[in-house]
């Protein structure tokens, strides 16, 4: 697949009562493609969250349920990119990256905790943010992706890498 440059169209999900931020790194072709977050359907962060908060099996497949669920639970989404060239939703191959201004979401809420899904997305905050988040008092904290190209880790081993968003959150 040939690399291209990618702009990040996706609004953050985010109010003034969020406690914690989940960056990944870009949004995917499919995720670009549904308007939303984790959108493509291997994806397992929805059903990982599902898991972790005891809500049915695809409680979580439509946009609209999955804004309300992260507002009710304090969790602020959104990636470290606003633009890089990346070949279709390799991380790996993602060149000349831009940063978006997370200081939209850390003036506007009182986050206490960064949370990246996967080494990419923590490695470009580090970069990025890494900064900013220790002159606040921030703790970032890498976490596995969620993608299905993680196979070495099964949703059961996701959902407990990632009970530290829900005691972050409450």
């Amino acid at each position: 697949m040939e690399a291209r440059r990618v702009i990040h169209t996706i609004e953050p999900v985010f109010d003034e009562s969020s406690r914690v931020l989940v960056l990944g790194t870009m949004p995917s072709p499919a995720s670009r493609e549904v308007g939303f977050y984790y959108g493509h359907p291997q994806n397992r962060f929805w059903r990982v969250m599902e898991s972790l908060y005891g809500l049915a099996d695809h409680a979580l497949d439509e946009n609209g349920p999955r804004r309300a669920f992260l507002l009710q639970r304090h969790i602020a989404l959104w990636d470290v990119l606003r633009s890089c060239t990346i070949a279709g939703a390799s991380d790996a191959s993602i060149a000349e990256p831009k940063p978006n201004d997370l200081t939209r979401i850390l003036d506007a809420a009182p986050i206490q905790h960064v949370f990246c899904t996967g080494g990419k997305a923590a490695a470009l905050a580090k970069r990025f943010d890494g900064s900013l988040l220790r002159e606040r008092g921030i703790p970032l904290t890498a976490l596995p992706s969620t993608s299905a190209a993680n196979a070495r880790m099964r949703l059961p081993q996701l959902v407990e890498a990632y009970e530290v968003i829900q005691a972050s959150s409450i």
